[in-house]
């Protein structure tokens, strides 16, 4: 077990102390488990893959609930979706008797949609996932997040959080814990990666899908790493793979429900001009793009036609994670016009509307910064960011600020 403080332990703590439930979801291997076993070695934990536990548990769940003490960690309670019943009876019993049952959850685009039928207001969901830009090194979450809504000169007091090789080398090796950790073995780490896929549709795809054409679905989850980070032309992927655009649609469906998969949603705020309506998206996890393709090196990373879009997709992620794991309220898009003018990320939350630019550079050219400046202006927005590979923080202008990735 690696151990590793995670940001989102001070959240989970809260909601423990406010719901009855507290439901942690991720995809599989981002350390869900072992953070539980690390914050509460002393609870109950019950895992649904051991035939024992479930068998133990599934047998007459309220009965179980009535005569086991709580707290309770169930992990993987997907496996179990008519459980959710039973602790839905059991939280009833008491609605104020708050954090006793801590569940985990991954690979099931249903496991949703039983927590609210079952756990409406008795529960709080908790994003988890792979490790976030300080974790790993151990050092303390940058401050750039609580500035977010603040006046531009707030951001100029804050500290870098990593060095630029350390931040490389995050975005090479990806954020699983497992192989980031084992980063120094390479053999290792391309092992782990062909496991985790394999695994991954052989054994979850195939159990929750069993109709599904488990070739085509391979191929597609291979030919989604080259579109990270470009917009989502359901027609181009159906063509390439010969099956229907319902099909395409169905399953980036699964890749997303599975938390593999993110889709950002295009921004419509300003109905006068032409925007692109179609989404962009990127796999979570750069590691997972840069096996499939065959990037093995920082040199190969630097040098790959498609580091911008990586990189892009690499902070993106990164920024998502960390407002979802501090409880933020927050939306998240992508815009394009029909003259290809184009913004990254735009994030809206209590914090107002916020654009922000990626750039894969160490500098970034102002007349590049038309379309963010005239953005920042349309839309009353309190700045724009530009994240790049920089040095420095400094004003761009009087409404762009530049915040190099290190920073974050």
């Amino acid at each position: 077990m690696h151990g590793k403080k995670r940001n989102v332990e001070s959240s989970i703590d809260y909601l423990l102390k406010k719901f009855p439930s507290v439901v942690l979801l991720g995809a599989r291997q981002v350390g869900k488990s072992t953070l539980m076993q690390r914050l509460f070695p002393e609870h109950h934990h019950y895992d649904m893959e051991r035939d024992v536990d479930f068998l133990r548990i599934m047998n007459d769940p309220e009965l179980f609930f009535e005569d086991a003490l709580p707290p309770f960690i169930i992990d993987e309670a997907q496996r179990a979706q008519t459980l959710f019943n039973a602790i839905k009876v059991n939280i009833d019993r008491n609605r104020q008797d708050y954090g006793r049952f801590l569940l985990t959850g991954s690979s099931s685009p249903d496991l949703l949609q039983s927590i609210t039928e079952s756990l409406a207001g008795r529960c709080a969901l908790v994003n988890v996932n792979g490790f976030c830009f300080n974790e790993p090194y151990e050092k303390p979450k940058s401050s750039f997040y609580s500035k977010l809504g603040q006046p531009l000169e707030a951001f100029m007091g804050i500290k870098p959080c990593l060095e630029l090789k350390e931040l490389m080398e995050l975005c090479l090796y990806g954020s699983y814990p497992e192989p980031f950790l084992r980063r120094s073995d390479r053999i290792y780490g391309n092992q782990w990666m062909a496991s985790y896929i394999k695994s991954y549709v052989e054994r979850d795809i195939q159990a929750l899908f069993p109709m599904l054409n488990l070739d085509a679905f391979k191929r597609f989850f291979k030919m989604v790493s080259f579109a990270n980070g470009e917009i989502i032309n359901y027609a181009n992927f159906a063509r390439s793979l010969d099956v229907s655009q319902p099909t395409i649609k169905k399953y980036f469906e699964i890749l997303e429900g599975t938390f593999i998969w993110r889709s950002i949603p295009s921004f419509a705020g300003n109905l006068k001009k032409r925007t692109i309506k179609m989404p962009k998206g990127y796999i979570r996890d750069t590691g997972l793009v840069n096996f499939f393709l065959n990037i093995h090196t920082t040199d190969d990373l630097f040098s790959h036609p498609l580091f911008g879009r990586i990189w892009e997709s690499f902070i993106s992620e990164q920024i998502i994670r960390a407002l979802q794991e501090d409880l933020k309220v927050f939306q998240y898009y992508h815009y394009r016009s029909s003259n290809q003018a184009e913004i990254d990320l735009i994030l809206e939350g209590e914090f107002g509307l916020i654009p922000i630019e990626i750039k894969s550079g160490k500098t970034t050219d102002k007349r590049r910064l038309r379309v963010l400046e005239d953005f920042v202006h349309e839309f009353k927005c309190p700045y724009g960011i530009v994240i790049n590979q920089g040095d420095d923080v400094f004003k761009l202008s009087h409404r762009l600020i530049q915040i190099p990735a290190r920073f974050l």
